[in-house]
């Protein structure tokens, strides 16, 4: 898998969210002519066996949150949250496959070591942001196909203002429908053990985050 910067030039609208008498401008990088930023879902799918193995060993983060909600109120607070976890994890965790690391192709766990690939650092920011309250139906992991036609891991958040991006290529967090990627599945929404289908049918069969077959 390959980490590099990834620099975006898309136009920038600014999300306006109310947070009491101190409310600021919140601005996600999102298509103007977008009206609607939900990621559409076709249906369920397969775990990658990688987050089957990451659930066997820890039950807790793959457990239905008690909390229904499935999408967040983009408060000032929350995007502060989002931005501040997602450049944490991105500046603390070095890029390391599994394979270097592990002798493995895939080991979907925590990077206690300090290294991890995009999985990891997923995990670890799903974790975080748990720990903050968020509620496990709206922190999705996601696996896509990068612009280089690799597998990738992000993390999806699903808020009022639609579906965002936390990605370690980079600190920006972006609409869903604004980064360069193909959108193969994710977790659901109401069950974390559970994946959803984010291809259309007639396109053809899954990858997993690091471009192996997520049916293995």
């Amino acid at each position: 898998m390959k980490f590099w910067s990834l620099a975006i030039l898309i136009g920038a609208a600014a999300y306006g969210v109310s947070e009491g008498a101190n409310a600021r401008s919140i601005s996600v990088r999102t298509s103007p002519n977008d009206e609607t930023q939900q990621t559409p879902v076709y249906g369920a799918t397969e775990a990658p066996i990688g987050h089957v193995k990451f659930c066997y060993y820890h039950a807790e983060d793959c457990s239905p949150g008690d909390d229904d909600s499935r999408e967040v109120l983009l408060t000032t607070s929350r995007w502060t949250e989002l931005q501040t976890v997602n450049r944490e994890v991105n500046r603390q965790i070095k890029p390391m496959s599994d394979q270097a690391q592990y002798g493995v192709l895939e080991n979907w766990t925590y990077p206690t070591s300090g290294r991890g690939d995009c999985e990891d650092y997923v995990i670890l920011k799903r974790h975080k942001l748990m720990e903050l309250g968020w509620p496990t139906g709206a922190l999705l992991i996601t696996v896509v196909r990068d612009e280089s036609g690799e597998g990738h891991a992000v993390l999806t958040v699903r808020t009022h203002r639609g579906d965002l991006i936390l990605d370690n290529k980079h600190s920006d967090i972006l609409a869903w429908s604004n980064t360069p990627y193909t959108y193969i599945k994710r977790q659901s929404a109401t069950d974390p053990r559970h994946w959803d289908s984010l291809v259309p049918m007639r396109e053809g069969p899954n990858v997993a985050a690091s471009g192996t077959d997520a049916r293995k």
